[in-house]
């Protein structure tokens, strides 16, 4: 096909809804931010934000944008007609009618800070630090199981048999999930692999799992307020907002549970993409091995090659221009982080994986401002305790042929979303290494 022949395409294509763009978005972004980082586009009136520098303003203005659309965009349409140039009492006066408005990643100042600061009474450094001594147990545990007692060639599905179950074992540990509970949450949620997914004792996760999870927080933070003990959860359920007033307990379990959700999702993707160029280059895996001090920068770069989140959207609350396009209060603005990361504007050579570039750390993998990410601490850390163990458990890492097919001809799925880039499996081969004693 033509240049010319593919912009064509690229201008006429439903981004929310045509599988072309699954396997691989990027060029269809660089198109859109050739003709301009601030796109006004025909799919649903929705402008895209392809720039790292308008992305950046898009996030930490709150006063223009409002994040009461940030999960689903257009999707359903406004329950009211903009009008005006501040359309702010109007989203206000709607706001219980848009979807997710419980949680906090939709809401706006003042509400969204009073909610965020639940969570800032746990993700403290020194609850960080005593969750972080937990991955290193838990990353050779998962890696225990996978590997038994097996001495030759190691097959694995690796979101399934160890990013999955991992990530979602660490964000208990962080919300204090009783250790005997583990389990019932992974049966639940993460299952081993053979085992029925969200199944236990004639549960079942058939509509929402939020629901189970918010049934579960319901009845630890019930409990602790009732008969604090010594522990995580009672501290999550004694929190008071700023102003020094107590939470309803529903509120706090929204937190919880929207924490647990996204932070499960965010680093499986991080792990799976992190495993499948790990599993294609020998020579980062060696480089990594020579010299573990790179491997935070191999995690900021894994983010800016490889965004979890794939659209955010925001809702233009007063009349305004960003990047030079006039935007009216009622605009839907969709920033892409697949694509401002890789904005030649800020990233030299954006498209070549490169850990050792100088900047980074300058990505908008976890957003800006005060919606940035609050579990972005967590998935850095998670991601570097796993390449870690991954490193000195696994040696002639590589991807399995049977599945993924030849090198030059790979094979690979991609969850079928607008919202979340991430594998949908990534099966691989190695052979085990004894645990190193020293590194713990």
């Amino acid at each position: 096909m033509s240049t010319s022949g593919a912009a064509t395409e690229f201008d006429n294509i439903d981004y929310f809804t045509d599988p072309s763009l699954v396997p691989d978005p990027y060029p269809y972004y660089d198109h859109q931010r050739s003709q301009c980082p601030v796109l006004p586009t025909s799919n649903y009136g929705v402008v895209a934000v392809t720039g790292h520098e308008e992305a950046s303003i898009v996030y930490k203005d709150a006063e223009l944008y409002s994040s009461c659309i940030a999960v689903g965009g257009p999707f359903p349409p406004l329950p009211f007609t903009p009008e005006g140039n501040d359309i702010s009492e109007q989203i206000e006066a709607h706001r219980a009618e848009l979807p997710m408005s419980e949680h906090m990643v939709t809401m706006d100042p003042p509400q969204h800070s009073r909610a965020r600061s639940l969570l800032n009474r746990l993700l403290t450094p020194k609850r960080l630090k005593e969750n972080e001594e937990f991955m290193w147990r838990l990353a050779d545990q998962q890696l225990d199981e996978i590997i038994g007692d097996q001495t030759g060639t190691v097959k694995v599905e690796f979101l399934e048999g160890y990013a999955k179950p991992f990530s979602m074992l660490v964000i208990c540990d962080l919300l204090g999930v009783p250790e005997e509970d583990h389990d019932d949450f992974r049966q639940m949620l993460a299952p081993r692999p053979g085992n029925t997914v969200g199944s236990l004792d004639g549960e079942t996760l058939e509509h929402n799992p939020l629901q189970w999870l918010e049934d579960k927080f319901c009845a630890y933070l019930e409990d602790r307020r009732a008969n604090p003990r010594d522990d995580i959860l009672t501290g999550l359920a004694t929190a008071k907002y700023p102003e020094g007033d107590t939470p309803e307990i529903i509120d706090v379990v929204k937190s919880a549970t929207f924490l647990f959700a996204a932070g499960q999702e965010t680093t499986t993707k991080l792990l799976s993409a992190a495993m499948r160029l790990l599993a294609e280059r020998p020579d980062v895996v060696e480089r990594l091995r020579n010299d573990r001090s790179k491997i935070p920068n191999f995690v900021e770069e894994m983010l800016r090659m490889e965004s979890p989140v794939k659209s955010a959207f925001r809702l233009v609350k007063k009349d305004t221009t960003l990047g030079g396009v006039d935007l009216k209060a009622g605009t839907i603005v969709m920033v892409n982080p697949g694509a401002i990361n890789r904005d030649p504007r800020r990233f030299d050579d954006p498209h070549e994986f490169d850990f050792e570039r100088s900047n980074v750390r300058e990505h908008l993998a976890f957003g800006r401002g005060a919606h940035s990410c609050p579990g972005g601490p967590l998935a850095r850390v998670e991601g570097r305790v796993s390449i870690e163990r991954l490193l000195d458990r696994m040696d002639n890492l590589r991807l399995d042929e049977e599945k993924h097919g030849p090198a030059g001809d790979r094979k690979f799925n991609y969850e079928p979303t607008f919202i979340l880039r991430g594998l949908t499996e990534i099966n691989i081969e190695f052979t085990p290494r004894q645990p190193d004693a020293a590194t713990s």
